[in-house]
Formats: structure tokens, sequence, C-alpha cells
């Protein structure tokens, strides 16, 4: 067995081993932000990072914000360990900003943190530098620490610059959610971490370090084999691999766009990066459905292709695609999604319409089955499936 692989097999360091956290604070810094080793808790994936900084920093009976629509963990997490859910709404006629005076008016004395998504699954928004400093200013003059979900930190299209929060903020305290899952796209080696952004000393007079030092120890670090490796990997993976996942995703983006905005009653939304598209649908100009659960459940049905409904993610009225399948499976669940709604299209019955338009504030059980990352799927119509 070669040498650094015994190093790292033994009983693993709780918050990761001294050189995989130096990697990763290298990997982290920036002209704009320096991260230290000791600024670095690893995790056992993003996921893991997310649950314990939720844990941290709030307690049963708090509230965090989480925006809407958004990825369903936050809630997740954070109800199974009594803290309270409140969502903040994203606009997409503006590429799926924060609605700042909607965030401002959600945060009352028991908030404990705020979640930033950036770039956002499942929106595939990329916020800009001044988009930040707007948020920040919320999180500063109503003294929230914030949570940001960088998992999809990079990877942005062409033209679209990914800012760190922590590179933004002069005196808001973050703790960072990233990993390797994504941008690597290795999401079976688990590998993630938290760096702790706390310039004025925030964290460490509540400590909230010392408290994800403890938390670690709940299931005993991640995986160390990987950790011996994450310098390589962070060094030697060639610039080509992240230009050519960037450029297929765009160009899946592009020919999705292209051919769902001539389907009838669907008006996609053309991401800026991460792995996704939301495309509306204007539940009125299909009288058959009641809710864009039903359209979603009945296009599985008839089309063999699954996109989740908006309702997993707290949002109506839309559904999300993954662009990561092959391009030639991609053009042709376009087809068959356009000749779906071309079967049930009929603006002239929207006055009858009685579908429910209202946000909806849980994902029900029949979303839960369909709440497995990068799922959505395409299968041969005479299959035998169950949405």
């Amino acid at each position: 067995m070669p040498r650094s692989a015994v190093q790292y097999s033994p009983v693993p360091v709780v918050a990761g081993h001294q050189e995989a956290r130096e990697a990763v604070a290298r990997y982290s810094s920036s002209a704009a932000v320096t991260v230290h080793s000791q600024d670095v808790v690893l995790c056992s994936g993003c996921s893991c990072a997310l649950d314990l900084a939720i844990t941290v920093l709030a307690n049963p009976g708090q509230n965090i914000l989480v925006p809407r629509p958004g990825f369903p963990l936050y809630r997740t997490l954070a109800e199974s360990l009594g803290i309270h859910v409140k969502s903040y709404n994203l606009r997409p006629e503006r590429g799926w900003e924060v609605d700042t005076m909607h965030l401002e008016q959600q945060i009352d004395a028991s908030t404990a943190a705020l979640v930033v998504s950036n770039p956002s699954n499942p929106c595939g928004s990329v916020y800009s530098r001044q988009h930040l400093r707007d948020i920040l200013q919320v999180a500063r003059a109503k003294f929230v620490p914030v949570i940001a979900d960088e998992i999809y930190e990079h990877m942005v299209f062409p033209g679209q610059t990914f800012h760190p929060l922590a590179s933004v903020s002069d005196d808001v305290p973050i703790l960072a959610c990233s990993g390797i899952t994504k941008r690597f796209l290795v999401p079976g080696w688990r590998m993630g971490w938290i760096t702790i952004h706390d310039r004025h000393g925030i964290f460490e007079t509540a400590g909230v370090r010392a408290g994800l030092q403890r938390l670690s120890q709940r299931i005993l670090g991640s995986n160390t084999l990987v950790q011996g490796a994450l310098a390589s990997i962070f060094t030697r993976t060639p610039e080509k691999f992240f230009q050519d996942t960037i450029m297929t995703l765009q160009c899946h983006a592009n020919i999705a766009y292209d051919m769902l905005k001539g389907a009838k009653g669907l008006t996609p939304l053309m991401p800026k990066g991460a792995m996704y598209m939301m495309v509306g649908i204007n539940m009125a100009e299909f009288p058959d459905f009641a809710s864009e659960l039903n359209f979603v459940e009945q296009m599985v049905t008839e089309e063999s292709v699954f996109c989740l409904p908006s309702k997993c993610f707290d949002y109506t009225n839309y559904m999300r695609l993954v662009l990561t399948v092959p391009e030639e499976q991609l053009r042709e669940a376009c087809h068959r999604i356009t000749a779906f709604c071309k079967r049930y299209h009929r603006p002239e019955d929207a006055d009858s319409h009685k579908g429910n338009t209202d946000v909806v504030e849980t994902c029900t059980s029949n979303c839960s089955a369909a709440l497995r990352e990068s799922r959505d799927l395409i299968v041969p119509k005479d299959a035998s499936i169950s949405p």
C-alpha cells in the first residue's frame, strides 16, 4: 500500500488532516479572501457541511431563512433539529435575484442564520458582486450570520463571474459550504468542507469554531483516502476538464432553451451556471391539471420524461430540467415535452382553470420520492416506469 494511503487510513482526525485542510485553504483563497487551515472543517460532502453549519448556528425553536425556490435539504436538515424554516422570495424576472425587501421582512428576533445559494440549485442563477453586497447589507443591518452554499462555485457560463460571498463581506460572519462533488464531478467521494470567515471574531466569541470541531465527532470525520488525494486533485486536474464541463452544460442549456421556448404554455429561463434550468408552466393554459405536480406526473406516464416539479423547491408553476444528460437524450426529451404540451394546451379554457396558484410551504410526500439529485430522466416510451 502506498505510504500516503497508510498515512491517511488510521482513525481519522475529525475536522480533517492538517495537510488536507491546508490544501482546501489554498484552493479557497484568492486575492480578495484568505483562508487559513484552521478556518477549514472537512465534512462528508457539502450536505454534511450544511448540516453542521445549521446545527452550530441555530437552536431548536429558532429559525433560519432559506431561498424560495431553493434546495429542499435546508428545510429537511433544519426541521429535523426542531429549527423553524422561513422562506424569502427570489425574483424570476430578475434572474432569480433575492427579493431583499421580502428578505428583510422575514427576519425576526428568533432568526439565527440566513442561507444564500450561489450559484443556485434549482435556478441556475449567478449573483453579481453588487447583488451580493445588497444581500449582505440586510444581514449586516439585522445582525444575522450567513451560511453560503457554494457547492457550484466556479461552475458559471462564459461571460459570468463567480464571487465568493466572503470576498464581498467586510464584517458579516460567514460559514461557506462547498466540496468537490459538482466541479470535479465526483459525488460518491463524499468530500466537502466549511470555511470559516470571521474577520471581527464574532464566531470565535460565540464558540462557533469550537462547536464545529465538536460536531465533527458525530461521524468521525470525512473520507480519509480522499483527504490524502486532495492536494493532487486541486493542482493536477487539467483546466481543460473544467472548461469542457462548462462548455457542455452551456451547450445543453442553449439547446433546451431554444427547443422549449417554442413549446406551447412553457417559458424556459436561461441559466447562468450550475447544472439546471427552470421552466415556467402557464398552468392556466393547461386546464386538465390542477398543479405542476399533476402536469409532471402525467408527462412521465405518457412521455417517459421526468422533470422535478417546482413544488419540491417550495414553489409553484415551474419544473426543473437537469442539463447533464447526453445531448441526444436531451433533444429527444425536449421533443417529447413539446409534444406533450401541444396535446394538452388549451388557452381558450384558461378562465375555467381552478388549479392552485399559491406558493406552497412544504414538499409533499408525492415529491419526496423524486428528491434525488440529478435523477431527471428520459427512458424509452415502452419501458415500465413509475412517476
